[in-house]
């Protein structure tokens, strides 16, 4: 999957010339020293027994107020991700850079912005998974593989400065919930090191942890499911050949997966959240949903079948515990609408489907 995380072709042209500017500007930091060690975390009760986590991925931008989140409890929602990023010259070549708070960060990025939106988020009841990303030139972050074993060695070990600063960030911000790693595929093969690191982050986070795996490449590879508290999927997964697809066709293209998803949760005994799922207001939407410039024309009925087929389909799915849908942007009155193509579904019919389902969860505790 190689989803862009702007607002277009603009938006990752600007990552890239960005992460470039970064790399070159800061050098790796030493190991934080931040919060002291704490306790392991609790276990986590059995799949069927974690509160339904009804989550929106946050856009990170400017400057917000505490009012921009004020949209989300129309929609019932009950947690948002926020996203900061670390930079990777080449997907062969460490390390990996540290570069909260560069000048050429979105605020919503910096540390500043990731801890003021957490308050904001904990004042209107709403919980937070801190979820990193490694944003790469010329590549996806589930390509990075290093050439040697000492090359290995350098990217574990600037991987762990970016993740511990991450760590105790969210253990200051009282964050419920982060992500160890998002579509690293190609680096889970270290199990050792994967284990080691996730210690680490244990005696000094004390929230529910996740790993993020994209849903085509190396969710069924990973084998430390069991360290972790949830199974992570990026659940782009296609669901229709042609355009404007009904409900029920949607719906049955969901079962495959989900006895999947089902399968690996009851392996591990870990819940399953879907850390990201989004769909564009395109008649092609659920064709290849990860395909950030997808073509197609604009379908705002498309958009809401697909948000509807993926509520019917986690019914009965009880170890499928969670969604964060892709994606929400702060200026509420400005995003989506009828004319937008893009992923979100504000202001559209789509929002409403969404209101709807994250209301009955909220009553009922399933879709």
């Amino acid at each position: 999957m190689s989803i862009g995380y702007g607002r277009g072709r603009d938006h990752i042209r600007r990552r890239a010339v960005l992460g470039l500017a970064v790399l070159g500007a800061l050098a790796t930091a030493a190991p934080p020293t931040g919060a002291g060690p704490h306790a392991k975390s609790a276990p986590i009760p059995s799949p069927a027994l974690l509160p339904f986590v009804r989550g929106i991925c946050w856009e990170a931008a400017g400057r917000v107020q505490a009012s921009d989140l004020a949209p989300l409890a129309r929609v019932h929602a009950g947690w948002i991700s926020q996203t900061p990023f670390g930079w990777q010259r080449k997907t062969d070549r460490p390390p990996v850079v540290l570069a909260t708070g560069h000048k050429d960060y979105y605020w919503g990025e910096s540390d500043e912005g990731l801890r003021e939106t957490a308050r904001f988020a904990h004042a209107r009841g709403l919980r937070v998974l801190l979820k990193p990303h490694v944003w790469t030139h010329g590549g996806w972050s589930g390509e990075i593989a290093m050439r040697t074993p000492r090359e290995w060695a350098d990217w574990f070990r600037s991987y762990r400065t970016f993740i511990l600063h991450y760590a105790d960030l969210a253990e200051a911000c009282g964050m419920e919930a982060l992500a160890v790693g998002t579509e690293l595929g190609s680096t889970t093969q270290h199990e050792r090191e994967w284990r080691a690191l996730i210690g680490e982050i244990r005696k000094r986070y004390r929230g529910k942890l996740v790993y993020c795996a994209n849903w085509a490449e190396d969710l069924g590879h990973v084998r430390f499911w069991d360290a972790l508290d949830w199974i992570g999927v990026q659940a782009y997964y296609p669901l229709a050949d042609r355009p404007n697809p009904a409900v029920a066709d949607l719906v049955a293209a969901w079962q495959e997966p989900l006895d999947m998803l089902e399968g690996l949760s009851r392996k591990w005994g870990k819940p399953v959240i879907l850390t990201e799922v989004g769909y564009h207001s395109l008649d092609t939407a659920a064709s290849r949903p990860w395909e950030w410039d997808l073509p197609g024309r604009l379908s705002l009925e498309t958009q809401a079948r697909c948000y509807e087929a993926l509520f019917s389909a986690l019914r009965d799915r009880p170890r499928v515990r969670g969604v964060f849908l892709w994606k929400w942007h702060p200026d509420y009155d400005n995003a989506g609408g009828v004319k937008d193509t893009e992923y979100t579904p504000e202001r559209k019919p789509a929002e409403e489907v969404l209101r709807r389902a994250f209301a009955s969860i909220e009553r009922e505790g399933r879709p």
